[in-house]
């Protein structure tokens, strides 16, 4: 299996930078690791999207699109699952 390209919208970046350096580090070991399971154990499908996911750590959910012919991953939103649905 060949791994996935990682792209960080401006929005998900612009929230990776407020996040505590705890937190950080371990979304961002997260995301990293989408590159080659673009479905780990805890990925559930967002409803009414063809392609968008959602991954937990802890209280912060990840929102990415996985693009398999591209084989892309586009990551949407990061942030505390209070915000990040709205």
């Amino acid at each position: 299996m060949a791994n996935y390209k990682i792209q960080i919208s401006s929005t998900a970046e612009k929230s990776l930078k407020k996040l505590p350096k705890k937190t950080l580090s371990k979304i961002v070991a997260l995301i990293q690791s989408l590159a080659v399971n673009p479905f780990p154990a805890n990925y559930r499908k967002l409803r009414g999207e063809e392609h968008t996911y959602r991954v937990r750590i802890g209280t912060y959910r990840i929102i990415y699109e996985v693009r398999n012919r591209e084989l892309r991953i586009l990551v949407l939103k990061v942030g505390h699952r209070k915000h990040i649905y709205r």
